[in-house]
């Protein structure tokens, strides 16, 4: 019983972080209307940057306190992610206000590109690492859920994703708005980058990691926050436990491909997802 209590929450803990990473995905969707292919690469791009803020700190400062360093960091990572976010406003998608949806994902593709090209240069053993990345993870969510539901910038953003046409005829300043969610999908992308660097290594395959949150995406609904969350944890959770329970009877590796397999059976019965919303086309 004690194993897989370890296993299950493992899975929760990697299921948080997988969820978010997806709530990158999801706040530039709700924004744009469009799927952001840039959101791995924005993960690679901040956990550097702050891990070279970081090594550089000390020889600037002298500060040698590791815990004021790594904040400092952040903080300089995180100024760094709202100037990208500034500058794909102004260089990229305030040029394509209310072009096709196809031109958008292109554009994302081509910030991937530039964004990668910039990094060149009681019995139950839990991990306290992972605890605390968790709950950081969690607590990020839960903030994120109630700034879009509860905010006047939250709610501006939703009539942004619903029609661009329609919020700037009300008074909506759509290049603010993209540069605020393409700030805070940053915050997610340098928080989720952190903590899977500290895990894995920061190393240019952590964009890779990304690619995981792909079938938590199409799990939970690309449109639903919540969604987010309840796809992060059955896809960690479910890897998890396929991999240690059924991985002996086939060969093991399930944990590289469950997920995948998972979202594969949703496009076929829900295409949304468990929470996102139905797409109605009427004639």
């Amino acid at each position: 019983m004690g194993f897989f209590l370890e296993t299950l929450f493992g899975g929760l803990m990697a299921g948080m972080l997988y969820s978010l990473i997806e709530l990158g995905f999801v706040l530039i969707y709700k924004a744009s209307g469009v799927f952001n292919f840039a959101q791995g690469a924005m993960v690679l791009f901040s956990a550097l940057a702050m891990a070279r803020f970081a090594d550089w700190i000390p020889l600037w400062t002298g500060l040698q306190g590791k815990l004021l360093v790594n904040l400092l960091a952040f903080v300089l990572a995180m100024g760094v992610m709202i100037i990208v976010a500034w500058l794909i406003e102004k260089l990229a998608l305030g040029r394509l206000v209310n072009q096709e949806g196809i031109t958008l994902l292109m554009a994302t593709l081509g910030i991937a590109y530039v964004l990668d090209g910039e990094t060149f240069q009681g019995g139950v053993l839990v991990s306290q690492e992972d605890l605390v990345a968790a709950l950081i993870a969690a607590g990020l969510v839960i903030a994120l859920t109630l700034f879009f539901q509860k905010t006047s910038t939250g709610r501006a953003l939703r009539a942004v994703a619903d029609d661009h046409q329609a919020a700037q005829s009300i008074g909506i300043p759509l290049s603010r708005i993209w540069v605020i969610v393409w700030s805070v999908a940053g915050f997610a992308a340098l928080v989720a980058g952190v903590i899977w660097g500290s895990k894995l290594g920061v190393q240019f395959s952590l964009s890779l990691v990304a690619l995981k949150a792909l079938p938590v995406v199409i799990l939970g609904g690309l449109t639903s926050v919540p969604g987010a969350i309840i796809g992060g944890l059955l896809i960690g959770v479910g890897e998890k436990l396929s991999e240690i329970y059924l991985g002996p009877y086939m060969g093991g590796g399930i944990e590289i491909w469950f997920a995948y397999v998972m979202a594969l059976a949703f496009l076929l019965v829900r295409p949304q997802g468990l929470f996102g919303e139905r797409i109605i086309d009427r004639v």
